[in-house]
């Protein structure tokens, strides 16, 4: 089997995570880098946009998730809640993953005819984006879950972070070095997944 598929294969959703630094931000600077410039988008549109924090900054997007969540579930319910926002706050960094979408609309106005695909196509491009980030996190040893809490946090989150109002959060992806290993994955039978025809 290739290294590529190999890599597919081990990137698994990690939650127990811990802060320690087993890579430099530099090299998670440049996973990161990396799949921005080559992940492919529609039309080449190239609207994909992330935004990585480490240290107070990343603490303080979970602090900021937690107290929004903390107004919307019942209190009595709020432990399990709590626990899921200190295991990511626990990791060492986050990537927030973002669509331009003056860019997606600006080719929704210019070519009429797929409008109603660009969005559809933006948030694909969006999706290959988290996996070939989350897949190279996994290369260089590091843990990492993708989650939505967008659209909760999406002002809170452009505010403190003096981010474009035109750029539409669409996932958080919280890091770190990884405390334990995943479960074992069930895979539902590839026969009712996969069909191939033809000779």
């Amino acid at each position: 089997m290739s290294s590529f598929l190999n890599a597919i294969e081990n990137r698994r959703t990690v939650y127990a995570l811990s802060d320690k630094e087993i890579v430099s931000k530099l090299e998670i600077e440049q996973v990161v880098a990396h799949a921005v410039k080559h992940v492919p988008s529609g039309f080449n549109s190239q609207s994909q946009r992330a935004v990585i924090l480490f240290g107070e900054d990343h603490k303080k997007l979970w602090d900021l998730t937690t107290d929004i969540l903390r107004t919307m579930v019942p209190a009595d319910a709020f432990k399990s809640t709590q626990d899921k926002m200190d295991s990511f706050k626990a990791g060492y960094g986050t990537v927030l993953f973002f669509d331009e979408t003056e860019i997606t609309e600006g080719l929704m106005k210019q070519y009429a005819l797929y409008a109603d695909n660009f969005p559809v196509w933006a948030s694909q491009s969006t999706g290959m984006l988290q996996f070939a980030v989350w897949t190279g996190l996994s290369e260089i040893g590091l843990g990492a879950s993708l989650q939505h809490y967008n659209p909760l946090i999406d002002e809170a989150v452009a505010k403190e972070w003096n981010l474009p109002k035109s750029w539409k959060l669409m996932g958080q992806m919280p890091f770190g070095a990884p405390v334990s290993e995943p479960k074992p994955k069930q895979f539902a039978p590839l026969e009712n997944r996969l069909i191939v025809r033809g000779n």
